[in-house]
Parts: structure tokens; C-alpha cells; sequence
């Protein structure tokens, strides 16, 4: 602990307490011209103070050095251990309200929820879109036969904070939304827009009352449905639309049938609207041919550098870059179910297969295993698009 580096240079070497601490810091604080002084310091006083040999200030100042990577001090590493003790308890015992929280707490770094939500789907704890009568402001926990995980409103992007304080508040007071036109009776004109019903249709919020196409292709009657009814309450008399009590409301709106949205067009809107594939992942129409011989991208990231891997994913992104030669090449960031890894395409190999290498397409690679800041990668060698 960083007790006992205290405690040796003020007994061996003859610090103070004023000028330990300026030892501490610098131990701490990864200082390299501060560590020198120290370290020149700690000798001569281990020399002075103790009658010890060079030798011997310098084999203890070399059992110090390990503190310069990851070092504490006894109260904090208590803590830690207390901390970690609880949270793995938590997680043992309460699984679906833990990950419910750590999801709430990382909600605004989507890599960290992506990690998170595959955590969940280890767990057997599904994490489902969000949903107009059972999602909160934050990640939700649905109490069942078995425990889910709801998206939150605050969730969705282009959903501002007022829109959601006012659908809670009147779903609170008034119980769930029964149908789309329900919806925007009840919902002021001024927290429904073009742009906020969008983005609760194309998050998957209002699947269990309306299919998302039907919403997007009748954007305008609808804005003008809930502005209709907006007016009439106001002016505290029938319209067009208040005649028509008696007819269910659904009707009353008489909107198109259109094609429904494929599970494509529904990831990529969740993608856009989320962050991230929530309902499912481009890769499940290939899950059933992807190899055995495949590897997981989380089984990758173990690997040592040099190792031959065969994987398939998703491109998330794709960035070109010129070599110092003037030659093109290009970086990947390659997804699967289970995490995301870099892949590295160098020119000769690029040449090959640039029209493949196109974000948002699954695809199949053999290569081998590197390190770059610290990281694993994938030197690509092979592509090979994926087929249904």
C-alpha cells in the first residue's frame, strides 16, 4: 500500500511528513522529473539515515516502482473492496435491478451500454425498446414472471425533456394510451411536433398502438388530428373530430394502410434514434450461416498478437487514410453480438475489396491478431460479403 512507501522513506530515509508527501505525489501523480528527484533523494537519505549501502537503497527504491502503475493507500483500497463487495452481491441477488441501474448511470456513453445490454443478454435479462406505457424517464425494470429492461424515454434523441415530463404526467393521471389518436387527443399541441412524434415512431415507442410506417406516412394528419382536438377543447365545442365520439378513435382518423416497416428500416431507425440495434442486429439474418469456425469478437480481443482469427460483423464505420506512400488505406470498426473490435485494411488489401468495405454491411474476415495503443486489432487479409 502507499501506507507502507510513507512509512519506509520517513523511517529509512529521513523524510518529514511535509516532504513525504511531496514523495507521495509524486509516486501518485506519475511525475518522471518529480520521481528522479525522489528517487536521487531516497537514496542518500536511506545512506545517511540507515548506514545502509547504495546497493541496498537502490534494491528497496526498485520494489517502489510497481506504485508508479496502480498504487494505493489502505482507506481507499478498503473502500473498493467494500464497494465491489456490495455491487457483486447486488448483481448476484438482484440482477435485473442492478444492471437497471448501471444502465441508467452509463446511459450517456453508448459504447459503455452497448457493453452493458450484452452483459444483460448473457444474463438472459432482455433489454427491450422503449414503450409509450411502460417506459419511464430513465431505463425501466419491468417486474415479471421474468424480469426486462425497458429503454428509457430520455433515451431517444430529438425527444426533448418537456414532451417526456408531459406524457408521463398525463399517462400518471390518466392511465395508458389505447390508440394513436388516443395519444394526441390527450397530449398538448405544443409537446407534439413533426419531429418528436418521429422519433417516438421510429424508436419503436408506439409499437404496441400504431405501426411505425403508418405513422411516418400520415405525419401531417396526424399533427393536425392533435391539433384539431386541441382547438375544440379550447373552444369548449364539437369539431370535425368531437362529432365523431362515438366512433372509435382510430377510425375517426382514417389513415392508409401502408406496407409495414421491414426489420431493417426498424433497426436503422432504432440505430439513429438509440444509439444502437435494440429489437435486434443486422447479423440475425446470417446467424444461421455464419461458420462454427468463427470467432467471437469477445474471444478476439484475448487473442495474442499474431494469432490467425476468422469473424464476422457488422462495419459500424469506415475512415480512409492516406499512408505516408500517398496509398489509401482504411480503418473499421467491426461489430458482432457480442463487442466491437478495429480492423485494419492496408492498401494492397483494400484494392481488392473497397466495394465491399462499406458501412453498415455484414461481412466475413480472415486475418491475424494485433496491438496498436494498447489494443487488439485485426490485420485484414480476406472479406467476404455476407449473403442471406
Amino acid at each position: 500500500y502507499q501506507d507502507d512507501l510513507l512509512f519506509t522513506a520517513l523511517e529509512l530515509a529521513g523524510y518529514n511528513w511535509e516532504t513525504v508527501d511531496k514523495f507521495r505525489k509524486a509516486v501518485g501523480k506519475k511525475i518522471p522529473a518529480e520521481m528522479a528527484r525522489q528517487h536521487e533523494i531516497f537514496v542518500k537519505g536511506c545512506q545517511t539515515h540507515s548506514d545502509m549501502s547504495k546497493e541496498e537503497a537502490e534494491h528497496i527504491w526498485q520494489l517502489f516502482e510497481p506504485f508508479q502503475g496502480y498504487g494505493f493507500n489502505k482507506a481507499h483500497a478498503a473502500c473498493y473492496g467494500r464497494v465491489a463487495y456490495q455491487t457483486a452481491y447486488l448483481k448476484a441477488n438482484f440482477p435485473a435491478e442492478y444492471m437497471c441501474a448501471v444502465l441508467t448511470a452509463e446511459s450517456g456513453d453508448i459504447e459503455k451500454v452497448a457493453l452493458i445490454i450484452a452483459e444483460c443478454e448473457r444474463m438472459e435479462i432482455p433489454v427491450l425498446p422503449p414503450d409509450i406505457n411502460t417506459s419511464r424517464k430513465d431505463f425501466t425494470l419491468i417486474k415479471a414472471e421474468t424480469d426486462k429492461i425497458r429503454f428509457g424515454l430520455f433515451t431517444i434523441k430529438n425527444l426533448g425533456t418537456n414532451t417526456v415530463d408531459a406524457l408521463l404526467a398525463e399517462r400518471d393521471a390518466n392511465g395508458p394510451f389505447v390508440s394513436i389518436a388516443n395519444l394526441l387527443e390527450r397530449m398538448p399541441s405544443r409537446e407534439i411536433n413533426k419531429k418528436s412524434l418521429e422519433a417516438l415512431a421510429k424508436s419503436g415507442t408506439l409499437d404496441e398502438i400504431a405501426e411505425r410506417n403508418q405513422i411516418l406516412q400520415s405525419m401531417d394528419a396526424l399533427l393536425e388530428y392533435n391539433h384539431e382536438t386541441a382547438r375544440a377543447r379550447e373552444r369548449n365545442q364539437a369539431s370535425l373530430f368531437g362529432m365523431m365520439q362515438d366512433i372509435p378513435t382510430a377510425l375517426s382518423l382514417r389513415l392508409p394502410e401502408v406496407v409495414p416497416s421491414s426489420a431493417t428500416e426498424r433497426l436503422a431507425w432504432e440505430k439513429e434514434l438509440l444509439g444502437l440495434y435494440v429489437s435486434g442486429h443486422p447479423l440475425d439474418a446470417y446467424r444461421a450461416k455464419i461458420p462454427k469456425a468463427c470467432s467471437k469478437i469477445s474471444t478476439i480481443k484475448s487473442f495474442r498478437p499474431g494469432a490467425l482469427v476468422t469473424t464476422t460483423g457488422l462495419i459500424i464505420n469506415a475512415k480512409k487514410i492516406l499512408t505516408k506512400k500517398g496509398e489509401v488505406m482504411m480503418f473499421l470498426k467491426l461489430q458482432d453480438f457480442t463487442d466491437d473490435i478495429e480492423a485494419v485494411v492496408f492498401p494492397h488489401t483494400l484494392e481488392k475489396y473497397v466495394a465491399v468495405l462499406q458501412p453498415e454491411t455484414c461481412v466475413f474476415i480472415k486475418g491475424k491478431t494485433s496491438e496498436r495503443s494498447g489494443a487488439t486489432s485485426i490485420l485484414v487479409d480476406q472479406v467476404k460479403k455476407l449473403e442471406v
